[in-house]
């Protein structure tokens, strides 16, 4: 399995262009102005407006929170009977509703402290908005959200009752219909769902999953396990950057035919 410890360190431009465009973003205005952490807040509100992932009292796990965005949605719709737990690599400031834990969902020991705060009741809905700290590389950036996002679909087969729904980001291109697979053979119904909430020039979607099975269809591996086929088989493989002792991904290459 790929384990993303230091993915490339980016510094972002901020030109005036990008600062205009944020400034008019309505989205971003009305999230500032509603208490929202966020703009993305919106993007779950609207995926829950079409597909009510949410239900009162559910026990929900939000895999890479921060800063907090969807967690405060989350907790609206579950209300005080529900569970909210948000978990992240970066320390989330405290959302009220919510417990808030620093780890990585790949650790054993974020897993287990999870489990507690569920104290055993089943987890219903597993939300990921988790995205890459961007390149500007596209090579790179999709390697990596694919890696993040699958990682998510791993977890969430792990650890949600049978019937319980799981939403994720994905960035339309190479490899995406590989976790759609991989998704199909874990859920009864998988879609995908762009929120008008998402800006216009991004290639983002959102992978829908309801209904997780009682049992995986397939051979057994696990997602990631599958994506790593199916990429090898549209000829692709993914790089590792052998100048370091971690394993960070530098992105996809494609496999040089034979003749």
């Amino acid at each position: 399995m790929f384990r993303i410890h230091n993915p490339p360190r980016w510094r972002k431009v901020v030109s005036k262009r990008w600062y205009q465009e944020n400034k008019r973003d309505p989205w971003r205005r009305d999230a500032k102005s509603k208490g929202y952490r966020a703009r993305s807040a919106y993007k779950l509100k609207q995926i829950q407006e079409r597909f009510r992932i949410l239900k009162l009292g559910d026990s929900v796990l939000d895999i890479g929170c921060y800063p907090g965005g969807w967690t405060q949605v989350a907790v609206e719709e579950v209300g005080t009977e529900g569970i909210v737990i948000g978990v992240d690599i970066l320390a989330t400031s405290p959302v009220e509703g919510a417990t808030t834990l620093v780890g990585d969902i790949t650790n054993e020991g974020t897993v287990e402290a999870i489990m507690g705060v569920l104290d055993g009741r089943g987890l219903n809905v597993v939300i990921s908005d988790i995205s890459p700290r961007l390149t500007g590389r596209y090579d790179t950036d999709q390697a990596i959200s694919l890696e993040l996002s699958t990682m998510a679909l791993d977890v969430a087969s792990r650890l949600l009752v049978p019937k319980g729904c799981f939403v994720t980001k994905v960035f339309q291109g190479a490899g995406i219909e590989g976790i759609v697979e991989a998704a199909r053979l874990r859920f009864s119904s998988v879609g995908r769902f762009s929120p008008t909430a998402s800006r216009t020039a991004s290639s983002e979607t959102y992978l829908i999953c309801q209904n997780r099975l009682k049992k995986n269809k397939g051979d057994g591996k696990t997602a990631m396990e599958y994506l790593q086929r199916h990429l090898g088989n549209i000829g692709i493989v993914v790089e590792r950057d052998q100048g370091t002792n971690d394993d960070s991904l530098v992105g996809f290459r494609k496999i040089e035919k034979r003749e």
